[in-house]
């Protein structure tokens, strides 16, 4: 992303109004080496420094909100029930092996 593009996405997706961006770029290092005696260099990347307009906070957003579903229970309830109901099933010792451990066996 350059500056203006991570100003736009700020100011539109956030809805927060930022005074000034800088980025540069750090130099991934390259001290490593492998088992040929080689220098292994880790990737660069951009950093962004950003400053907002005086007085303005930036919090991020919930993206799991705990609210309930309009069914009664929530989705994380739902998938519980469904993995623990699986669970439970593979556990079951199976009737046919008359008490016989299921790792015992070919």
């Amino acid at each position: 992303m350059t500056r203006v593009d991570l100003r736009n996405y700020l100011e539109r997706v956030y809805n927060v109004p930022v005074a000034a961006v800088r980025t540069r770029v750090q130099h991934g290092s390259n001290r490593r080496r492998d088992h040929r005696n080689v220098r292994i260099k880790q990737p660069d990347y951009k950093v962004a420094y950003v400053q907002l307009a005086h007085g303005q906070t930036f919090t991020f957003p919930d993206l799991f909100p705990k609210g309930k579903r309009p069914g009664g229970s929530s989705a994380d309830e739902d998938l519980r029930d469904q993995v623990l109901e699986e669970q439970q099933q593979r556990q079951s010792p199976d009737p046919r092996r008359g008490g016989v451990p299921s790792w015992f066996g070919l």
